[in-house]
């Protein structure tokens, strides 16, 4: 999902093909006009904004069929009269959409009709004095679905059981729930304490696919209907998620060898991890090294081929973590490597600025292998189609995660609960409760497709449940919640308890070394609070779960992700003193005032976005302002994930291309890449790296690659490929308007690095991982640490000097020395060293490859700092008692 905010509307994305299923889908129908106003919250109360002087009342009936005629309302079993009332301030905190709406109270002698009323149509009426029939509208029942079956919460769901499976279904509006299975049918138990449906079956159901049949009164039909679903708790799927499969994650035929005896990596906190973000495919599919069939698997983890070459260095180097993009059940690939259709054109024989290739992905884009993976089908079923037989796809993930771990990497799951593909796997099983609606009774869409509700206690459990499964039976060791702001605050911590409740002597697992980070963006239907807390920036400061800060991302970079012209330039990319003469930038009068402001934004972030660190210039990180809301909102270094690139957006070199001056050489180029990599990697809190920023990935300038196939998404380990800049112009539904400022740079031979960049950046990158990874300094840990440790002495003009003060912490050094010079010229400040104290160069950047850097210097007499352009340097205060 895009990575940007704090405000956003996520721009619609193109449909593609999904995968066909049983099912309905979710659209309220009511009486009249089709909406449903009305708001049943619990067992005695429902919200609806009416006139006071009408009576009001809720129409029951069984198989539907209410209608209104000539003011009567025709075709209800059952009517309970409704009083008005106001909300109390419990209501009013627990429904803050509807805080302005009527109470309307029902009789205590009518409780007893609500389950029942619950399994068919429920209308909403008012009357005139005369009787007739004023308003009707449908009703939406998910608040009182929690409060009538509130011990669902604790209720076992899905497959369980060892010897004899157990399966279990929340669907406490249903009439009838059978389970298919081995071309038989078995009816199920209702518990009606809880709406679950249940069954008992036999060791030989094991290995079967199966799906219920579930009959129930549907809105959308307006009728009583059967639809044959998927088991939302899956733990496997038949090809393509057509079907269920019973299986236990116990099964020793599921898992690697070895992997109940699998060793993790140390364990490190969220304020101390380097987090590589990588997509399953990317890593392997254009690897010459790895066999053609383990391309773009998980089992490409488990081969000894570039990739993981590469990977092991990084570790070696100091990243801890590795954020696969998502792998659950996504619905647009599909899984079986024979359905899928590549392009069949040599794209690399094209020109470089050729519409022509973005074209031909496009004709295969519905069929090809790729996809982000945000269009979630089954939350907790590992996707087949990176599997070398999607039969195949739990035991291999687990060989992944293994793999990976042996590698000295620690595995993150991008997970997306807060919506699905469709809202055909979900709500035929409880129709209008799983997805969030509006107030009409409207699907939401506002993350791009159907809205889940994850504030019902049902959903929010989905979430839970899933999240503690990953972690449990596939030793997941983090999770990146995507659109987390869409996620109540509670739901969130409701995660952290449940994996803090893990131990390794029950449950294999250490839950408290998982780290939880996500999307804090606020926007659509429950922008601001609106119908809860939502876990955002601000919301979520103090919890120790991390979310991504834009702040940083902006300032380095220039401008924000939806800029009509790309060339607005940041800290990282010009603006101290290499302006690239676009309007876009304004006069130098704002370039100036705009990089002191995005100057004091990066030193804001390198101290982990904290809310209450006072700057330089006298302001608090939250008088800082940032499009509208205070730049620091963090209260703790672990409450950010610091980053410059992500999947989304144009990666950093290509931004870079759009926004440095056209002539800048590449060896420039790679400098200003790595000094933007340093302002993540050299600051408090997470750091987050996009793959291949370290080696200059480009996807030819692609903004929004989600489904632009392996041509504009390729992670090329070997640089004499180069670095993927220059394979056409990017797909025209993203990217069109950009075109212009787009072709000549991509017809520009000097813009394509070779060994010598790739590998400089590359070296540089390993070295800032190994200096965050020396020492103490760019994880302290608290808030006060941070304040009373790190400073910024004699800044200015787009260089940042910042001073960490590690005695006490770090025997060797007193203090380490981070001086960012983003301008074209070499800079010399006095960062106050004591007179007769040792300052020299970090030993790694000393002994570096990098002649460029190896000059910074420290003059003593003049106590000064001396360091050349483009350049991050890091010097060390040694320790008074050291030599």
């Amino acid at each position: 999902m895009r990575l940007a905010g704090p405000v956003f509307r996520r721009p619609a994305r193109r449909p593609r093909m999904g995968r066909r299923r049983a099912g309905t889908m979710i659209y309220v129908t009511a009486i009249g006009d089709g909406e449903a106003r009305a708001h049943w919250i619990d067992r005695e109360t429902v919200v609806w904004t009416v006139d006071p002087s009408l009576t009001h009342a809720l129409a029951f009936a069984p198989a539907g069929g209410i209608a209104c005629h000539d003011g009567r309302l025709t075709g209800h079993a059952v009517t309970v009269p409704l009083t008005p009332g106001e909300l109390d301030d419990a209501r009013r905190r627990a429904w803050p959409h509807l805080a302005g709406g009527t109470a309307l109270k029902l009789r205590r002698e009518d409780a007893g009709r609500v389950k029942e009323a619950l399994r068919g149509q429920v209308v909403a009426v008012a009357r005139d004095g005369s009787g007739a029939v004023a308003a009707a509208t449908g009703v939406q029942i998910p608040g009182v679905l929690d409060d009538v079956y509130a011990g669902a919460v604790r209720a076992g769901l899905g497959p369980s059981g060892r010897l004899l499976p157990r399966l279990a279904l929340w669907a406490p509006t249903a009439r009838r729930v059978e389970l298919a299975l081995g071309g038989r049918r078995h009816a199920m138990r209702l518990d009606e304490e809880t709406g679950v449906w249940s069954i008992r079956g036999l060791p030989t159901w094991y290995g079967k696919d199966y799906t219920y049949r579930v009959t129930v009164y549907s809105p959308a039909a307006g009728r009583v209907v059967t639809s044959e679903v998927t088991d939302p708790y899956s733990l496997a799927t038949a090809p393509d998620g057509v079907r269920s499969r019973l299986v236990s994650l116990d099964d020793p035929a599921l898992k690697p060898p070895g992997w109940d005896r699998l060793a993790k990596p140390v364990p490190v906190p969220l304020d101390r991890a380097v987090i590589y973000e990588l997509h399953v495919r990317d890593f392997s599919a254009s690897d010459a090294t790895v066999p053609e069939e383990l391309r773009g698997t998980y089992a490409a983890f488990g081969h000894d081929g570039d990739g993981m070459r590469e990977l092991r260095a990084l570790a070696a180097d100091g990243l801890t973590h590795v954020h696969l993009l998502p792998v659950f059940d996504l619905a647009t690939i599909p899984e079986r490597r024979s359905d899928r259709t590549e392009p069949g054109c040599d794209l690399a024989a094209l020109p470089p600025d050729s519409e022509r290739q973005q074209e031909i992905v496009a004709l295969t884009a519905d069929r090809d292998s790729f996809n982000w993976g945000y269009d979630p089908q089954h939350y907790t079923v590992p996707e087949g189609s990176y599997a070398t037989d999607p039969d195949e796809r739990i035991r291999e993930f687990r060989a992944m995660v293994a793999a990976l771990n042996e590698a000295g990497l620690r595995v993150v799951m991008d997970v997306v609960y807060n919506h699905a593909h469709s809202a055909d796997v979900l709500d035929p099983i409880v129709p209008g409760y799983y997805h969030r609606l509006l107030e009409d009774g409207s699907l939401a869409t506002s993350t791009c497709c159907a809205n889940t509700a994850p504030e019902h206690a049902m959903m929010g459990r989905l979430v839970v449940d899933s999240v503690r499964t990953w972690a449990r039976q596939y030793k997941v060791d983090g999770f990146r919640f995507d659109l987390m702001g869409h996620h109540p605050k509670a739901n969130i911590l409701a995660v952290r308890a449940a994996l803090d409740a893990l131990t390794p002597e029950r449950d294999g697992v250490d839950g408290r070394s998982i780290i939880l980070y996500g999307e804090g963006w606020s926007f659509g239907e429950v922008a601001g609070d609106a119908r809860f807390d939502q876990a955002t920036q601000a919301n979520m400061a103090g919890t120790g779960i991390g979310t991504f800060d834009d702040r940083l991302r902006d300032a380095v970079r220039g401008g924000g992700p939806f800029d009509a012209d790309p060339r607005v330039q940041g800290y990282g990319s010009g603006l101290a003193g290499a302006p690239n003469g676009a309007p876009a930038n304004g006069s130098e009068e704002q370039q100036r005032e705009r990089l002191r402001h995005c100057t004091e934004l990066v030193m804001l972030g390198l101290t982990g976005g904290l809310r209450d660190y006072v700057l330089p210039s006298g302001r608090a990180g939250s008088q800082v302002g940032h499009n509208g809301a205070a730049a620091g909102y963090a209260a703790r270094p672990d409450d950010v994930v610091s980053y410059v690139d992500a999947h989304d957006n144009e990666t950093l070199f290509d931004a870079l291309v759009y926004k440095l001056p056209a002539g800048t050489p590449m060896a420039d180029r790679v400098r200003m890449q790595v000094l933007s990599l340093a302002t993540v990697l050299l600051g408090q809190g997470a750091a987050f790296v996009h793959a291949g920023s370290e080696r200059l990935r480009s996807k030819s300038l692609d903004r929004n690659s989600y489904d632009s196939g392996d041509w504009f998404n390729r992670l090329l380990w070997d640089c004499s490929a180069g670095n993927g800049f220059g394979a056409g112009l990017p797909p025209r539904a993203d990217n069109e308007a950009a075109w212009p400022y787009a072709r000549p740079l991509l017809a520009d031979p000097a813009l394509r690095p070779g060994c010598a960049e790739i590998g400089a950046a590359r070296a540089a990158f390993g070295e800032l991982l190994r200096i965050r990874a020396s020492t103490p300094a760019f994880a302290l840990g608290t808030a006060e640490e941070v304040r009373r440790r790190l400073s910024f002495p004699a800044g200015g003009e787009g260089v940042i000097v910042m001073r960490v003060d590690t005695a006490g912490l770090d025997p060797r050094w007193d203090a380490v020395v981070v001086v960012l010079n983003p301008t074209p010229s070499p800079c010399t400040r006095a960062p106050g060293v004591p007179p007769g104290r040792r300052v020299a160069l970090h030993p790694v950047q000393a002994a570096s490859a990098d002649e460029v850097v190896r000059r910074s210097s420290y003059d003593p007499a003049a106590g000064t700092l001396t360091v050349p352009a483009r350049t991050a340097a890091v010097f060390v205060i040694n320790a008074e008692n050291s030599s």
